[in-house]
């Protein structure tokens, strides 16, 4: 039975610009809870995507059958397969209708979005479900502050395809700790 005294992190935390909710998410506990044992790892890297003008982001084409769960509502998961083989998490931001979304490339001792899904064992039956204790994979306030100067901003990885502009814009969040 799933404890409604579970601590997660609100629809409205999510219901936000999404460079706010990137940053603000470095240091968050990422908690999936499967066969009764409950594992937290702390979220020390991110990658946001903003809106249909973001080259790199899904929502440039428009809403498709893949692209949906991005276009909301705020604090549901968009997951997507890549390369035919790996499955990446993202927790939908912001006003629905608007696509923006947080990619989670490293949480706990895994690096890699692809890594950190398949040690979790995180695939598409997560797409569209609500980050609440419910749907066994939620997302936990901070247990501690983590000072600005702790979170380094950098460009994202592997989206060359967007043009030098939006390659280049540093919307990668990593938690310098775990540089």
């Amino acid at each position: 039975m799933i404890s409604s005294l579970k601590q997660h992190l609100s629809p409205s935390f999510f219901d936000r610009p999404v460079l706010t909710v990137a940053h603000e998410l470095i240091g968050c506990p990422l908690v999936i809870e499967r066969n009764g044992v409950t594992k937290k790892l702390i979220i020390h890297e991110v990658e946001a995507y903003d809106g249909p003008d973001d080259l790199a982001c899904h929502g440039r084409f428009g809403k498709t059958e893949r692209t949906a769960a991005m276009f909301g509502p705020a604090g549901c998961w968009y997951v997507y397969l890549v390369y035919g083989m790996h499955w990446m998490l993202n927790i939908v931001t912001g006003p629905e209708g608007y696509p923006a979304a947080i990619l989670i490339r490293g949480a706990g001792e895994f690096d890699g979005p692809g890594k950190l899904t398949k040690a979790l064992s995180i695939n598409k039956q997560v797409n569209r479900q609500p980050t609440t204790p419910a749907s066994r994979l939620w997302i936990e306030p901070r247990t501690r502050l983590i000072p600005p100067s702790e979170i380094i901003q950098a460009p994202r990885i592997g989206v060359d395809y967007a043009g030098p502009h939006w390659a280049n814009v540093p919307y990668r969040f990593i938690l310098s700790l775990m540089k």
